[in-house]
């Protein structure tokens, strides 16, 4: 399976491999249904996962469970591995965790609606360019106020917000459309129904669990139970871009590592550009382009070649093509394609061999000594070493509770954020006028924060309403409190004196304590990165 750091992936006219140091120079899988790229996939992560490289893929058809069981060498397994000089073969199994974003099938994988950012979550939700501009206007005012948007009631809150500020917001901000608030908040209501509000809160994923190996230094195999995700194909392909700019924007510059850090493979690639905007796809490239001096590889796994915008399409350097079918000018021009993208053999007619691949057989390109791509090459592809096919229920339970992850993810945690701070501002609006008059005079003093565009100041409110009637419940002990031009006794005016010393000092701890969250917290959210998300400190 490993040669000199090489990936042995099959045997052509001689054995062809993946250069492990060329291997975050990315790649690119194609092929008609049923010619044999999940297989493919396979044997690459199982390549990599005994270099010691941690892989993360995602399971769309429920198949590629088997790589956590133990391969049984059948007869056809046995043969190819005999005609292909596999003279290592046996069955092996691999580390593996399971993810799942609706925490079925696996450990949850959940994000903030900050960190997705403004770019991604409109791609999600199909915005179209107005009411894009009115959700960067939203997480604007979030930014400015510091309010964490964790989950979709916090940005339900805030838009709601915005809706009844938009007059004296749009003097600040610009224009904000109503009629654009109530599409926003519609979409909103098609992404929960579609199991986004699954995925939206904390704990949020930490990158440096995908990137973990095994006792035995062989890199874990992170397994995305995508079956019931694909049912929300543009969750999906949100989810994994979002995925791959956290690895962008958190992992430090490594250069050229003699091997990756970590290999993603981005499987039904072609969701990810359908109908997606230039803007977006530009930066799809930038971080194509940029993330491999961040040690990881990423390889994109899809039927037809054409499904990959060419400016992405020249950043992967290593190829496999299965077969495709030339059925109608559309595949006649797919072919062609993929044949071009090849380094020419003059000893192959390369687009009429892509149309003759059996299943297993792939025309197979992989860069080598300074990068420079290998001539194309008809090959066999070695048969996988863990099992082909699904796992069982019981066999997918024992592999989750056996992770090292386990009870990490598993339960929901609920924090104050925008949700619980603008619904304590409202119910403190409601309180009488004396009441709301110390909870706002507390409030004040707890945070110290400027007063927000067209509305109240910041503050905390739980901690505001306790320090206003903190005040007047040591006035009401020590007979401190009085109408207006009552006269104090010398033992009264000690005891008010002592109440507000007592008082300020709380109001003052409390506000530091308050203000000093929320300012990291502003500090941290007006920070994003290449697709908009937020960046963690």
């Amino acid at each position: 399976m490993l040669v000199d750091g090489k990936i042995f992936i099959g045997t052509s006219v001689k054995p062809e491999y993946l250069e492990l140091k060329l291997a975050n120079r990315h790649g690119l899988a194609t092929g008609a249904t049923g010619t044999g790229k999940t297989v493919t996939l396979q044997v690459l992560a199982e390549g990599f996962a005994a270099a010691g490289v941690p892989v993360f893929c995602a399971d769309v058809k429920g198949d590629l469970s088997g790589i956590a069981g133990k391969g049984e060498p059948k007869e056809w397994m046995v043969k190819r591995a005999e005609e292909i000089g596999f003279t290592d073969y046996r069955g092996e199994t691999f580390p593996v965790v399971f993810w799942d974003l609706f925490g079925l099938q696996g450990a949850p994988i959940r994000a903030t609606v900050s960190e997705m950012g403004p770019l991604l979550l409109s791609r999600l939700m199909n915005l179209n360019p107005v009411q894009e501009g009115v959700l960067n206007i939203v997480f604007k005012l979030a930014d400015d106020e510091g309010l964490l948007l964790l989950d979709l009631k916090d940005l339900r809150a805030l838009l709601g917000l915005v809706a009844d500020r938009a007059d004296v917001l749009a003097k600040t901000y610009g224009n904000v459309s109503k009629a654009s608030i109530g599409a926003i908040l519609r979409q909103l209501l098609v992404l929960e129904n579609q199991g986004g509000d699954a995925f939206f809160g904390e704990p949020a994923l930490e990158i440096a669990d995908l990137m973990r190996t095994s006792y035995d230094g062989r890199g874990f195999i992170n397994v995305l139970a995508a079956d019931k995700l694909m049912s929300s194909p543009r969750l999906y392909a949100t989810f994994l871009l979002w995925l791959l700019s956290e690895l962008f924007e958190q992992l430090p510059e490594v250069g050229d590592p003699e091997k990756p850090k970590l290999v993603f493979f981005f499987d039904e690639a072609h969701l990810l550009f359908d109908e997606a905007p230039k803007a977006l796809i530009d930066k799809v490239e930038q971080v194509v382009r940029l993330i491999r001096s961040k040690g990881v590889g990423v390889y994109f796994v899809t039927q037809n070649p054409l499904d990959v915008p060419d400016a992405v399409l020249g950043q992967l350097g290593n190829r496999v093509q299965h077969a495709l079918r030339a059925f109608t000018p559309r595949d006649q021009k797919a072919v062609k394609a993929a044949a071009d993208t090849f380094r020419p053999n003059p000893e192959l007619d390369t687009a009429q061999v892509i149309t003759e691949l059996a299943v297993g057989e792939a025309l197979v390109s992989t860069l080598e000594g300074k990068g420079i791509p290998t001539v194309v090459q008809r090959t066999l592809i070695r048969p996988p070493s863990a099992r082909v096919g699904p796992l069982t229920p019981e066999e997918r339970a024992a592999v989750i509770a056996a992770s090292p992850l386990r009870g990490k993810y598993e339960t929901l945690v609920d924090r104050e954020s925008a949700f619980e701070i603008l619904a304590a501002r409202a119910e403190q609006a409601t309180v009488p006028a004396g009441g709301a008059a110390g909870g706002a005079a507390g409030g004040a003093v707890a945070t110290g924060q400027p007063a927000t565009p067209g509305g109240p100041p910041m503050e905390a409110p739980a901690e505001g309403g306790i320090l206003g009637g903190f005040g007047s419940m040591l006035g009401s002990l020590f007979g401190t409190t009085n109408t207006r031009g009552q006269r104090l006794s010398p033992t009264q005016a000690v005891a008010r004196d002592v109440a507000r010393s007592v008082s300020g000092q709380v109001a003052g701890r409390i506000g530091k304590q308050v203000a000093g969250q929320l300012g990291s917290t502003a500090a941290r959210a007006i920070v994003r990165g290449v697709l908009g998300g937020m960046l963690r400190r």
